[in-house]
């Protein structure tokens, strides 16, 4: 069974076409010839772009130092009124500031201490399930959700703040364009730029939700009575430099982060997941029987290979964040090509993953070839360098063990009829959602 994929466009269409085509998704948009390509180059009047697929090149952009290739401001523009100043969206030294604060609450035992928190979650989200035909894209994300909660603020979803900001998100995600002009256009800093109300009214709204979440912590490590979760931990350490932690206003930005990136990326590959074990029964009964062992204690993670395999290959098939964006600081030569300084310079898991150069039928849902040799460099789900997701091992522990609790409770079938279509939102989710026949085993 090959999984679905976005029909590619044609090879040359107009500007305004292909800004149509990207307005409605990214992955429809590109060109086939980008699945075999090792650099694309592609101009406008108003910036030149270059997708990079040549492992060399990527892990320059990547590996080098951060200065080099800094983030690209015109992809976080649309993303400013949620994230404000967050870790996602800075360079330089404010960047590295925040990194030295944030990287010490997700460095060594910190994983195995999130257990407990991911196993509650992932049986509430057994217990959530219903049978019958299930949209299981929305049933990931209430989990996923349930996880940051969990181990962010010692809360389940099921607590007033965490549902409002959960339905908040909600809103945003549906009302935010995966386009803003200020990803084309390099807009001065003065210019107003134009957002949807309901855009910026669900993003004023989340945000004002953690201010009383971050708030409240404050108070409480203050009084001595906080608990020993990833706020408190972030809250209370110093930056090494300079000796100061982030301040409350600062935790805001962090935390809708944490929400955008824990959350959302985890429900995409989770939902994925399950429809891949859908569609390949006898993947699905093998994640079955290593599920049968589950037992809450973290040991049980080593069990677990065929599973978080079938994770690693659902991140390969559907990265949650498909086009990672950086920005020449100065002139660079790609493959023979010059590049001036403010070139928009793309890395793209989705291509990277499927390159048909680099892999052994890269359309092919095959979790067995983990247990293998796999290309060096051609896989990158959360990233690489100096700007790796700080949680890809979070990521990893809670898809593996949300995954075997879901599959060790319930059987889940694809519906023909309704084969789930890939589109780049935040992340890559399916254009009318997930839907699946779920049955108690």
């Amino acid at each position: 069974m090959i999984p679905p994929k976005p029909t590619p466009r044609a090879d040359r269409v107009s500007l305004l076409g292909h800004l149509r085509a990207f307005r409605r998704d990214i992955l429809s948009a590109q060109p086939a010839r980008l699945y075999r390509a090792w650099m694309a180059e592609f101009r406008t009047p108003f910036f030149e772009s270059y997708l990079c697929n040549d492992p060399a090149l990527v892990r320059r952009v990547l590996d080098g130092r951060p200065g080099d290739f800094p983030k690209s401001s015109r992809v976080t523009e649309g993303l400013r009124p949620l994230l404000g100043r967050s870790v996602f969206v800075t360079n330089g030294e404010e960047w590295l500031r925040q990194r030295r604060i944030i990287d010490p609450a997700f460095e060594g035992g910190r994983v195995k201490e999130a257990f407990p928190a991911i196993w509650a979650a992932s049986e509430a989200a057994v217990a959530r399930m219903e049978p019958g035909e299930v949209e299981v894209e929305l049933a990931a994300s209430h989990a996923a959700a349930d996880v940051i909660f969990r181990t962010l603020f010692s809360i389940p979803i099921e607590d007033a703040v965490a549902q409002a900001v959960f339905h908040e998100f909600r809103a945003y995600q549906h009302s935010a364009p995966i386009l803003n002009l200020g990803a084309f256009l390099p807009l001065p800093r003065w210019m107003p730029r134009l957002r949807r109300r309901a855009t910026l009214r669900a993003a004023r709204a989340i945000r004002g939700l953690i201010q009383g979440l971050t708030a409240g912590r404050a108070a409480a490590i203050a009084e001595g009575r906080a608990p020993r979760d990833l706020a408190t931990k972030i809250m209370t350490t110093p930056d090494p430099v300079t000796g100061t932690p982030f301040g409350t206003a600062e935790m805001v930005d962090q935390v809708a982060i944490f929400f955008l990136a824990g959350h959302e990326t985890s429900a995409s590959a989770l939902g994925w997941a399950l429809y891949l074990l859908a569609a390949n029964p006898g993947a699905q009964e093998r994640v079955a029987a290593e599920a049968a062992a589950l037992r809450p204690e973290f040991g049980v993670m080593g069990s677990l290979r065929f599973t978080r395999d079938v994770f690693r290959e659902a991140l390969r098939l559907y990265p949650p964040v498909p086009m990672l964006v950086r920005e020449a600081a100065g002139p660079e030569a790609f493959r023979g090509r010059q590049a001036k300084r403010g070139a928009q310079v793309v890395i793209s898991p989705w291509h990277l993953h499927r390159h048909e150069r680099l892999w052994e039928r890269p359309d092919e849902f095959d979790p067995d070839r983990w247990a293998g040799e796999v290309p060096q460099g051609a896989y990158l789900p959360f990233s690489r360098g100096a700007r790796v997701c700080p949680g890809a091992g979070f990521a990893m522990l809670e898809g593996t063990l949300m995954l075997a609790h879901l599959v060790r409770a319930f059987r889940f079938e694809a519906l023909e009829a309704r084969a789930p279509v890939p589109v780049a939102h935040l992340t890559v989710r399916a254009r009318d959602g997930i839907w699946l026949r779920v049955a108690r085993r």
